[in-house]
């Protein structure tokens, strides 16, 4: 019998770990520590895409000094709206220092849409991007609460509110519109809760708000993505109304799109 003590296996290598530095025109710079690499790419995979060229972006590493390699995403490169995670060498990576400053109360080209990336942590500790791409916008700003009711203002970017303006409250095929207007390049509406939670509400029901800039237009929807906030959903909270048999609140999607939420 041998009295040899089994050697150890070896600790798997850490995941590679990227810095990242966002611009607010949508460009995106990732610094990373690359000690061997099979290919100097970095590259963004959309997360639930089919698979195909559009779905997969890839980024040439260049030395970039003290032994880190760098790869720029830059902002005339187009990025589906989604969820972007980041490899290298089919590794997934960790994020590092993520400089977000630019992206805070950024004000993009009235004139167009907006597109937004912001590289965030997943919750298994890897690194992504979240990308928003949207013509037009409608970008939610201050909300105002009221007895019964939320007044929603915000800014239109690609579009103007004119004659027949609507904001439209949506669950499944049921709509309920309400008048909007607002300044120029701005909106406003109220929406009242008794009109949404029509007795008996015996379950949660998540109605999404939409805003018809005028009466030929098509809808847009209202979300809020021009900042450094990836999820809004558990990080803006707003309190609830008590009506008959129900409560009542907007809130925010994980994909920051604006909802008011019904419970019973």
């Amino acid at each position: 019998m041998s009295d040899a003590t089994p050697t150890p296996a070896p600790a798997p290598a850490a995941p590679p770990r990227v810095d990242c530095v966002a611009d607010s025109a949508g460009g995106i710079t990732f610094d990373i520590v690359v000690l061997d690499t099979a290919e100097p790419v970095l590259v963004l995979r959309r997360r639930g895409g089919s698979g195909g060229t559009a779905d997969e972006t890839r980024l040439p590493l260049t030395p970039a000094g003290e032994g880190h390699m760098r790869a720029v995403l830059p902002s005339t490169m187009e990025l589906a709206e989604g969820r972007w995670d980041v490899f290298l060498d089919e590794r997934a990576v960790e994020p590092g220092v993520r400089d977000l400053r630019a992206l805070v109360d950024r004000v993009p080209d009235e004139e167009g849409g907006v597109a937004v990336r912001v590289p965030y942590p997943t919750a298994d500790g890897r690194l992504a991007v979240r990308s928003w791409v949207r013509l037009p916008h409608a970008e939610a700003g201050d909300i105002v609460l009221g007895e019964g009711v939320c007044t929603v203002e915000g800014t239109l970017y690609g579009a103007e509110t004119a004659a027949g303006a609507v904001a439209e409250v949506r669950r499944g095929g049921t709509v309920h519109r309400v008048p909007a207007g607002g300044e120029k390049g701005g909106f406003a509406f109220t929406v009242a809760y008794d009109a949404l939670a029509e007795p008996p509400v015996a379950a949660e029901q998540l109605w999404e708000l939409w805003l018809r800039p005028d009466a030929d237009s098509e809808p847009v929807r209202v979300s809020r993505v021009l900042d450094d906030v990836w999820d809004r959903k558990n990080v803006f909270v707003y309190p609830a109304h008590q009506g008959e048999g129900y409560r009542a609140a907007p809130c925010y999607t994980t994909d920051n799109d604006l909802c008011v939420r019904i419970t019973p």
